[in-house]
């Protein structure tokens, strides 16, 4: 389809991918004087409550059959990972999720079974972390399953951690390992939310977010949320077993933190992250400068929605 084409019908969703999307759509969002980050601005949306000292997250997504998940994924580890990409955006700001809402569409054939399997996913992920499901909706379509999962909870305001909040010369880490996530890591990671709140309780973060479109599509997204650049060491990447560094970059679907802190920080933190997570890793991939090094040569993108792969 040529650009004159498209043209005539408007300028189509997979010509702008998600970033340019949500520019278009998100300005013209009205914006109570009680938000504190709004639609598009962050992980989750953060809004103000009674008490001065806590701020309300909120943060909702979706599972789609077909991009998501396949139709012979099993239904079990499907609910896990509905419920637990919320709950990693949740970990992404240091907070304390509470309460979901599950939207489920699914065709009229659908048996029970699958739908009880389901469940059960979303519910081991909910208990795992706290999390009362109190209520959703259901309806039936002609496509694919969609499985929605909104969730609410709160971040005490000194602890709540943004995109926006790096600075030039800060270290930048990422946890666990990159790459793989379609030999079916998508569907079985942990949400880093015990680490998150680790984080926060014992180091000042500047800026963090979760890794579930990429490296190669959420740092540049941090980066310019904190108005800095970036420099990346490849050599460095935490590659899953059998992953190069483009795919641990590119593959997506992560859910890892990428977080960024005062160099002055980065021995102590590392000492004391081993100790406590002996068994994750916690690798400095890199450093936020004031101008991005790599600007003349192409950084592979992650996952970028709307846009064939």
């Amino acid at each position: 389809m040529s650009r004159r084409e498209s043209a005539k019908g408007g300028l189509r969703c997979g010509e702008l991918g998600e970033d340019r999307l949500l520019e278009q759509i998100l300005p013209s969002l009205p914006r109570h004087r009680g938000v504190v980050r709004g639609a598009g601005d962050d992980d989750c949306a953060v809004v103000k409550t009674e008490n001065a000292g806590v701020l309300q997250l909120l943060k909702t997504d979706c599972l789609v059959e077909n991009i998501h998940f396949t139709k012979d994924a099993r239904p079990e580890l499907v609910g896990w990972k509905a419920m637990a990409r919320p709950l990693s955006d949740f970990a992404a700001m240091s907070g304390v999720p509470q309460f979901a809402l599950v939207t489920l569409i699914v065709p009229s054939k659908t048996t029970l079974d699958w739908v009880k399997k389901l469940y059960r996913g979303i519910d081991k992920a909910a208990r795992a972390f706290q999390v009362s499901v109190v209520g959703g909706e259901t309806s039936s379509t002609d496509g694919p399953a969609v499985i929605s999962v909104s969730v609410t909870g709160v971040v005490e305001k000194d602890r709540w951690v943004s995109r926006g909040g790096g600075k030039p010369k800060d270290d930048l880490f990422v946890t666990g390992r990159l790459g793989g996530s379609l030999g079916g890591r998508h569907l079985r990671f942990v949400p880093r939310v015990v680490e998150s709140r680790w984080l926060t309780k014992n180091f000042t973060i500047h800026g963090m977010m979760d890794l579930s479109d990429g490296l190669g599509a959420d740092l540049p997204r941090l980066a310019r949320a904190s108005g800095v650049g970036f420099e990346l060491d490849d050599t460095a990447l935490p590659l899953s077993p059998g992953c190069t560094p483009k795919q641990a970059i590119s593959d997506g679907e992560d859910y890892e933190l990428l977080f960024a802190v005062s160099p002055k920080d980065s021995l102590s933190l590392m000492t004391r992250w081993r100790r406590k997570f002996p068994n994750i890793p916690l690798t400095r991939i890199g450093r936020l400068t004031g101008q991005s090094k790599i600007k003349n040569r192409k950084f592979p993108a992650g996952y970028v929605h709307f846009k064939k792969r």
